[in-house]
């Protein structure tokens, strides 16, 4: 039975739904969801992809990076044809889990970045060892198709006419963009959900090459961390790693690439780790500010320019990255403090932050630089809806 089946069964459904209910996902998403299935919208999609037509084309977008002014292009699907393709997606994950090493730890169910950073830090040999991390220049959308569907060919031996959709899916090379239709490379097409299974399936191999070499390794996606016991070794490693990504038509960002000596601090996922303390890495920390910094800088332009009240700039400042930090994004495992929370030991990043947001209100709130912005408490603060994120920290500790 071929998993495209399952797409037109209720059943499915309702264990996707149970899912997602069962992450941090808001409630309009998980009422949209249940209504979508309630309504059967799913039946005219299954029936496009059972009669072999054309499937809808995905949108081009192009938009900022969490924290940085750097743009990364997303595709997505329609509404309806992409709530089909997350299903697939959550059926294939789980189907074909078998396949992927214990080292990868991206899009997979009940394994978490959170996973992979404690479980570097249980081995006992990591103080005494050499470190390397890389990451892969623009990983899902420079994943060269052609070498990706062999590879997909075999893993879906067993399911022919799931391959076949698949592949249409791949090889088509048309998407909207700004209301036309264009032809462009786009790899993978980060942002649909099968994506995170080509992204898992694509370096299989290096994950198997480090699970039989037998050195502490961990992949998240296109983020890579290992260690080895001295540097000649570690050196192999590294060429290996290269040379496996040349041939897969990829590169590393030399910008990201980190050596560590033994006892040093390494950082991974957004993570800095140091001895048994892990606390947000500080570039994750940088990154943020700075986004908090431009975006009190447009409020400040916005109110001026009409005349609204600095309270007004506040309380939206405090609404976006409250939505940002503490609430789950609209279709997504993890929200911010979600993806931190559970496994820092220390809010020493954490009042870093609160102390930079609450400077920028202060500075919405009085229009000024000076000393005079402290005239503002932090009871005001809190009046808007202000949260620290020192305070949310421990109480999810409780």
């Amino acid at each position: 039975m071929s998993l495209l089946e399952l797409l037109a069964d209720e059943e499915a459904w309702n264990l996707f739904y149970e899912h997602k209910l069962s992450l941090a996902c808001p409630k309009q998403f998980t009422g949209e969801l249940r209504r979508f299935i309630a309504e059967k919208r799913y039946i005219p999609v299954c029936g496009l992809i059972a009669s072999g037509q054309a499937f809808p084309l995905p949108k081009r977008s192009v938009i900022s990076k969490m924290g940085s002014e750097k743009k990364r292009i997303v595709y997505t699907y329609p509404e309806d044809a992409g709530t089909v393709i997350k299903l697939l997606t959550f059926l294939m994950l789980r189907k074909y889990d078998h396949i992927f090493d214990n080292g990868l730890y991206s899009f997979r169910h009940g394994r978490t970045a959170q996973d992979a950073v404690r479980s570097l830090l249980k081995d006992k040999r990591l103080p005494q060892m050499y470190g390397y991390k890389v990451d892969i220049h623009d990983y899902f959308n420079s994943i060269p198709v052609g070498l990706l569907l062999p590879m997909l060919e075999k893993t879906l031996a067993d399911d022919k006419e799931l391959y076949d959709f698949l592949a249409s899916l791949l090889n088509e090379p048309n998407v909207e963009y700004r209301g036309r239709v264009i032809t462009e490379k786009k790899g993978i097409m980060a942002g649909t959900p099968i994506s995170s299974f080509y992204a898992n399936l694509f370096l299989a191999g290096l994950d198997a090459h480090f699970s039989d070499v037998g050195v502490p390794y961990a992949r998240y996606s296109d983020d890579i961390i290992l260690f080895a016991p001295d540097p000649a070794e570690l050196e192999e490693h590294i060429r290996y790693i290269h040379e496996f990504l040349k041939n897969r038509q990829l590169s590393v960002n030399p910008a990201k690439e980190e050596h560590y000596k033994p006892g040093e601090a390494f950082t991974f996922l957004g993570f800095r780790c140091a001895d048994e303390c892990v606390d947000i890495a500080p570039q994750t920390v940088k990154k943020l500010k700075q986004k908090m910094h431009r975006k009190r800088d447009a409020l400040m332009r916005w109110s001026k320019r009409n005349d609204v009240a600095g309270v007004k700039a506040a309380s939206a400042f405090i609404r976006i990255f409250n939505r940002k930090l503490l609430e789950s994004p609209r279709d997504n495992e993890l929200s911010w403090s979600n993806w931190f929370f559970p496994v820092i030991n220390t809010a020493d990043s954490l009042h870093q932050i609160d102390l930079y947001a609450q400077d920028c209100l202060r500075y919405l709130m009085s229009g000024r630089h000076t000393k005079a912005r402290y005239n503002i408490r932090y009871e005001d603060l809190k009046g808007l809806g202000y949260r620290s994120l020192v305070h949310e920290f421990y109480r999810n500790q409780d």
